[in-house]
C-alpha cells in the first residue's frame, strides 16, 4: 500500500507551509468559506494503546486528557474539551452554539441532538426584506435575528448524566482556570481577528478583542475572560439552567431582541423550554472494494436534520457502481466519478432533507435514499462527461411536495473524537455557524447565527414549500459528519472522525472515510490528501494541490472546475491491531493527545 501513498502523495507536494489565499466557494456570486484559511503546518500522526482525545486546539486536548487520566469517560472528556474551546476558539464553537453527539459504550451507538431551535416567534419569512427579496448573507447573521436557541449545554448535560463518571462541576474546572489566567492568542484567531469586518462593531466583544485602535489582540499577548469564567462556574454548579433560565439567559435575550440593527424574536420562554433529542443514529453496510484486506463495515453517523451521514452514504454508494473502486486518486478518472456522485447526492439533500419532526422522509423512510436499487439507478446517469447539474431522484414510492432548496451559503463549525479507556468512544461536531457566529458577544461568550442554516427563501416560484424553511422551534439542516465506524461482522470500533466546513464537511468526511477504508491509508494521511468535492455545481478543488494535467483532464470531461482555499479541520481516530493512532489536519491547529 505504501506505493500507493507515494503516487497520491504526488498530489500533495508542497504542502507543508502554503497558506490558504485563493477566494473560496462561489455561491449565488458571492466567495465566501466559514473559517479563512491561515497557513498549513505539517502533522506527525499520533499513536496510543490506552486512550485518546482529538480537538481543535492543543489546550482542549490537554483538558480531555486530564479527565481521561483522573478516570473520566470519553463523555467526560467532550464536555472539559468543548468548556475550553469556548474561550480559545471562539470563533468556531460554544456554550452559545449546538451540536451533534454520537456515543458509543461497547454495546450501542446513540445520537444526541443539541442543535438550536427557531424561536416560538419566528415564521418563513424570517430571511426576507419588505420587498419580498432574500436578505444577503450578512444582512441577516451580523446582530440578533439569526441566533437560534443554544443546545449543546442541556445536550451534553443530558448525554452526562446517562455516561459521565466524574462530576458535572469537576468537567469545568480546567475551562475556568484558563479563562481566569489567561491563554496565548495564536496565529489563527489573531489572522480570523483581522480579517473580521463585523465583530468589531459589538462593544463587548471589541472591548475584549482588539485594541482601542481597533487592531486585535497581538500574537502571544494572554487574553483573560473573567466573565466567561463567572458563567462556567454558574453551570458547574447549576448545571444548564443556569445558561437557559435567570440573569444569563436574560442577557442573551436582551442582546438578541434589543440589538439596535437587526434585532431577533428569542424569547426566556424558547431558553428556558429547550430540549435536547436522543435520536437513532443512521448506519450505513460498506463493503469497499479493495483487494487487500477486504472487509465490510457499518458507517454510522448522524440522522436529520443532518444531512452529513446520508450524502456521505450516497456519495460512496453511488462511487461503489462505478469503476472507480479499481483507481487511485491520482486518476482524474476517480475524481470525474466522486464530483458526479457528489451532485446527485447534494441534489437530494436540497429536495429532501430537514428537521424529520416537521418534514416526512421519501417514501416514509430515511434509508430510501440509500437503497441499492436506487443508488444504482443513480449511478447510471453518470457518463463520460460532466451532467454539470444534477436533479433529485424519486426513491420508490416516494411523492413530495416540496421544492428544491436554493444554493446557499453554509459555515462551521469544530470537531472532537475521543475513545476512553473504558471501551466508550464518541464523535461531536460542534458549532456557532459562521466564523464568530452573529458577531454579539454575552457575557463572554459568543451567540450562534444558527438559523442562516435555515432557506433564506421559503418556497420556490410556484409556491411549493421547501423543506428546510424556517417554521417554529425548527431545528435547522445541518452538514455536521460526526461519524462512528465499525466491523460489520464483529462490531468492532474502526474509527471515529469529523471535520468542520459547511457544507463541504461531507466531502471531508467522505475523503477520510475512502482513504482509510478503500486505499488502506492512515487517518493522518488520508486527511493529509488535498480536498476537492462539487456541491451541485463547479468541480471543486483544493488550490496548489492538483497539476495542470489533472485539472485539464477533468476540464476536458466537461467540468467547471474551481480551485479554491478548502480549509478542512478533520480529526480522527482510528483502532488499529488493538492500538490506536490518530490525525490532525495540517490546514488548522488541532491535535491529537493521550497514551
Amino acid at each position: 500500500m505504501q506505493h500507493l501513498y507515494l503516487a497520491l502523495a504526488l498530489l500533495v507536494a508542497g504542502c507543508s507551509s502554503v497558506p490558504s489565499t485563493a477566494p473560496p466557494i462561489s455561491v449565488g456570486g458571492e466567495i465566501r468559506q466559514p473559517e479563512t484559511g491561515t497557513g498549513v503546518t505539517a502533522q506527525p500522526g499520533w499513536h496510543g494503546d490506552r486512550f485518546a482525545v482529538a480537538t481543535a486546539n492543543p489546550l482542549a486536548s490537554e483538558a480531555g486528557v486530564t479527565m481521561l487520566k483522573a478516570g473520566g469517560s470519553a463523555i467526560d472528556a467532550a464536555i472539559a474539551a468543548q468548556m475550553v474551546l469556548t474561550l480559545v476558539e471562539p470563533q468556531s464553537s460554544g456554550i452559545g452554539g449546538g451540536a451533534f453527539l454520537l456515543h458509543y459504550d461497547g454495546r450501542e451507538t446513540v445520537a444526541f441532538d443539541g442543535r438550536e431551535t427557531a424561536p416560538a416567534a419566528a415564521s418563513e419569512t424570517l430571511f426576507l426584506k419588505p420587498d419580498g427579496k432574500a436578505m444577503t448573507f450578512h444582512e441577516a447573521i451580523v446582530g440578533g435575528r439569526a441566533v437560534g436557541v443554544p443546545g449543546v449545554v442541556r445536550m451534553l448535560e443530558a448525554a452526562h448524566a446517562e455516561f459521565g463518571k466524574l462530576s458535572w462541576a469537576s468537567l469545568f474546572e480546567p475551562a475556568i482556570r484558563l479563562a481566569e489566567n489567561g491563554f496565548p492568542i495564536g496565529q489563527r484567531l489573531h489572522a480570523l481577528l483581522q480579517a473580521d469586518p463585523y465583530l468589531r462593531r459589538d462593544p463587548s466583544a471589541a472591548a475584549y478583542f482588539y485594541d482601542g485602535n481597533g487592531e486585535p489582540v497581538a500574537i502571544g499577548s494572554i487574553l483573560r475572560n473573567p466573565e466567561l469564567a463567572s458563567v462556567l462556574r454558574r453551570i458547574a454548579d447549576e448545571g444548564s439552567r443556569a445558561l437557559h433560565e435567570g440573569a444569563i439567559a436574560q442577557a442573551i435575550v436582551d442582546k438578541v431582541r434589543l440589538h439596535p440593527d437587526n434585532p431577533g424574536q428569542l424569547r426566556m420562554s424558547d431558553l428556558a423550554g429547550y430540549q435536547p433529542k436522543r435520536r437513532t443514529p443512521f448506519c450505513s453496510s460498506y463493503a469497499p472494494r479493495r483487494a487487500e484486506a477486504p472487509r465490510s463495515y457499518l458507517i454510522c453517523g448522524f440522522p436529520p436534520p443532518s444531512s452529513g451521514a446520508i450524502a456521505i452514504a450516497q456519495i460512496l454508494g453511488i462511487l461503489d457502481d462505478t469503476d472507480a473502486g479499481s483507481l487511485p486518486f491520482a486518476d482524474p478518472l476517480w475524481m470525474h466519478y466522486y464530483t458526479e456522485a457528489s451532485r446527485l447526492a447534494f441534489a437530494d439533500r436540497s429536495r429532501y432533507v430537514a428537521d424529520p419532526d416537521f418534514v416526512a422522509a421519501p417514501a416514509g423512510n430515511w434509508y430510501s435514499l440509500i437503497g441499492p436499487d436506487y443508488l444504482a439507478g443513480r449511478a447510471r446517469s453518470i457518463g463520460p462527461r460532466s451532467m454539470g447539474t444534477a436533479r433529485p431522484g424519486i426513491p420508490s414510492a416516494a411523492t413530495t411536495t416540496h421544492a428544491s432548496m436554493p444554493e446557499q451559503v453554509e459555515h462551521g463549525t469544530s470537531h472532537l473524537s475521543i475513545v476512553d479507556g473504558y471501551g466508550n468512544a464518541l464523535a461531536m461536531t460542534t458549532t456557532i455557524e459562521d466564523a464568530f457566529g452573529a458577531r454579539q458577544m454575552v457575557k463572554g461568550f459568543l451567540l450562534n447565527n444558527q438559523l442562516s442554516d435555515f432557506s433564506f427563501v421559503p418556497r420556490d416560484d410556484n409556491g411549493e414549500p421547501i423543506a428546510n424553511r424556517v417554521e417554529p422551534g425548527k431545528r435547522p439542516r445541518s452538514s455536521m459528519s460526526p461519524t462512528l465506524v465499525f466491523t460489520a461482522d464483529t462490531g468492532e470500533l474502526v474509527m471515529s472522525g469529523g471535520s468542520p466546513g459547511g457544507a463541504l464537511i461531507i466531502h471531508y468526511v467522505a475523503k477520510l472515510l475512502y482513504g482509510v477504508l478503500n486505499w488502506g491509508l492512515s487517518p493522518q494521511q488520508a486527511i493529509d490528501l488535498a480536498n476537492f468535492g462539487s456541491l451541485n455545481g463547479p468541480t471543486l478543488l483544493e488550490e496548489k494541490r492538483f497539476t495542470p494535467d489533472f485539472v485539464e483532464a477533468l476540464a476536458a470531461r466537461g467540468h467547471e472546475v474551481k480551485e479554491i482555499g478548502m480549509n478542512s479541520g478533520l480529526q480522527a481516530i482510528e483502532r488499529n491491531r488493538r492500538a490506536y493512532r490518530g490525525g490532525a489536519d495540517p490546514r488548522r491547529e488541532g491535535s491529537v493527545m493521550g497514551e
